[in-house]
């Protein structure tokens, strides 16, 4: 795209718009949000979204460090099938942590808390989010909680694995569950204030013209995102205090010794778990809906199908929690009502993969790193999303239950999805964040890794899991090893994938060559200020796009069809 076209077609002429290519030495580079203050003061205490984004993602990177850790020492384990690396505890605990660490303190955050917070003012030409000072409570209510979860690893772990199922969790575990369960807790209040800011700043602060159909559909996932946020997320408080006062004071509710139920905390724990999986792929579909169009330079196919489709599958997903208790002692038809319903969570997400890979088609397609993260999660997602529908049979899911089958189709979604999804986005909107740019051939080597690294650590899982072998089990038969090792040699390449972006990305803050306004021809609110943005985002009243994504094929389609 060129300045023409910028000022022609894709978004309308205003005071904020520019020649995206303009030099950062012409737009006062010295005042953008990075550079407007220095002192530890002005980041702990900044109501700037942008640097809160940040907060959050150096804290969400700490946590996946630690997470990533504790699952290559349960690789190291599951090396040997006689268990002697570590003890039955040690274990226990090590999956433990990465379970509660991974999805609690990186996967839920991720997206949401760092690019939504960084973009969604920005994309919507507003000049912050509608709470700033309660934005920056959620950072600190958010780290008061990881504080406590830490606390119980430092004393000694916890073993109940992330989803603290009763009766373990409340009578036979002897390790730190109530800190875990206090920390888990305290950060669900996090994402509650996130989500109410992100709606009230979306219904309210949208700039001149930004009508809800020329969102771009990153903010549309983040509305819908909130939602399950705001709506979820205090059903899983309220049985997390719940397992708290049942553990502390025997009261009665799970615990069958006292007269409760412990599959009623299962109905708790998966109403808003399932839900979850949501607040961790949704994001991770509007940062791929961003990704495609700029590096095809075609409209995205089906703009209002997956508007549609991202509040459908926040719809969809309150009435499939079932799915994960078909052999707990539920009715039959029951199980055949929620897998009928899991069933239906496949269409709105079929009308996503196809509306990417429509806008792939017959586009101009560069493979930036980007773009090979973006593709990549296309391909894990769809397998991912089939072996979900093998999970929602019910017959299928009996003999695959609790198996190693499980652990590969999550890992698929939560990892092939969120985090590919999480690191395009790093690598799409790092030279606006930062204001620099990275090396591409480093970055297209890392991408490479991490796709080859993680289909050879979670594909023989699959397999794993259909011949029987079931999850959380360290000793194991001998003609399991084979396969174990092969996952266990993966993610040895996936860990090396993962140290790369660590390391060139901070590099390029010191010396990577300064990024352009706009250095991926594409298109949206954000790419029309400043790498890095000004401390107030736009100098001016900025003016909505006529179109959404209206890249350059669509539009000499269009005129085509026009002469």
């Amino acid at each position: 795209m060129n300045s023409g076209s910028m000022t022609s077609g894709t978004i309308t002429d205003g005071p904020a718009l520019r020649d995206p290519h303009t030099p950062d030495s012409r737009l006062g580079h010295g005042a953008d949000y990075l550079h407007a203050e220095h002192t530890l003061r002005s980041w702990f205490f900044t109501t700037d979204h942008k640097r809160i984004a940040l907060l959050y993602l150096a804290s969400i990177t700490a946590f996946f460090v630690i997470g990533a850790v504790t699952a290559g020492l349960v690789r190291l384990a599951l090396v040997v099938p006689d268990g002697q690396v570590f003890t039955n505890d040690t274990y226990n605990k090590l999956f433990t942590i990465h379970g509660v660490v991974m999805v609690w303190f990186f996967l839920i955050p991720s997206i949401p808390a760092t690019f939504g917070n960084f973009l969604i003012p920005l994309m919507i030409g507003a000049r912050d989010l509608a709470f700033p000072k309660l934005n920056l409570a959620s950072w600190y209510v958010f780290m008061t909680g990881a504080i406590f979860t830490l606390v119980s690893v430092v004393l000694g772990g916890v073993d109940t694995g992330w989803t603290f199922y009763t009766p373990l969790s409340t009578a036979f575990s002897n390790t730190w569950v109530v800190p875990a369960l206090i920390g888990v807790t305290i950060v669900g209040f996090s994402s509650i204030l996130t989500g109410l800011n992100f709606v009230v700043t979306i219904h309210t602060m949208r700039a001149p013209g930004m009508t809800w159909f020329r969102l771009p559909i990153f903010v549309w996932t983040h509305y819908a995102t909130s939602l399950i946020f705001l709506l979820a997320t205090p059903v899983i408080t309220v049985a997390l205090i719940l397992l708290i006062a049942e553990r502390a004071f025997h009261i009665g509710v799970f615990d069958p010794a006292y007269g409760g139920d412990p599959v009623l905390f299962q109905h708790l724990f998966w109403f808003y778990s399932h839900p979850a999986v949501y607040i961790m792929v949704l994001p991770g579909m509007g940062v791929i809906s961003e990704i495609v169009p700029a590096f095809a330079q075609k409209k995205l196919f089906g703009y209002k199908f997956v508007a549609y489709a991202a509040i459908g599958l926040a719809s969809v997903t309150f009435f499939v929690w079932g799915h994960h208790m078909f052999v707990n002692g539920q009715s039959d038809l029951a199980s055949v009502a929620f897998s009928v319903l899991s069933f239906a969570v496949a269409v709105p997400s079929a009308v996503k993969v196809y509306n990417w890979t429509a806008t792939i088609h017959k586009g101009s397609l560069k493979l930036d790193t980007p773009m090979l993260y973006a593709m990549g999660y296309i391909g894990l997602f769809v397998l991912g999303g089939l072996t979900g529908l093998y999970l929602a049979t019910l017959a299928i899911n009996q003999h695959v239950h609790a198996t190693y089958f499980v652990v590969a189709h999550f890992h698929y979604i939560m990892v092939g999805g969120t985090v590919l999804a999480f690191l395009g986005g790093l690598h799409f909107w790092w030279p606006k964040i930062t204001g620099r740019m990275y090396s591409e051939a480093w970055g297209r080597i890392s991408a490479f890794l991490i796709f080859i690294g993680f289909n050879v650590t979670f594909f023989p899982q699959f397999i794993l899991g259909y011949l029987g072998m079931p999850r959380r089990y360290h000793v194991y038969p001998p003609e399991f090893q084979f396969l174990n090792i092969l996952s266990s040699a993966g993610s040895t390449i996936l860990a090396v994938g993962y140290i790369f972006p660590m390391v060139y990305l901070v590099y390029s803050i010191w010396f990577g060559k300064r990024a352009p306004a706009n250095p991926w021809d594409a298109r949206g609110l954000e790419w029309t200020v400043a790498s890095p943005p000004p401390a107030h985002n736009f100098l001016t009243e900025p003016q909505a796009p006529k179109i959404p994504y209206d890249y350059p094929i669509q539009a000499r389609e269009t005129g085509r069809q026009h002469s």
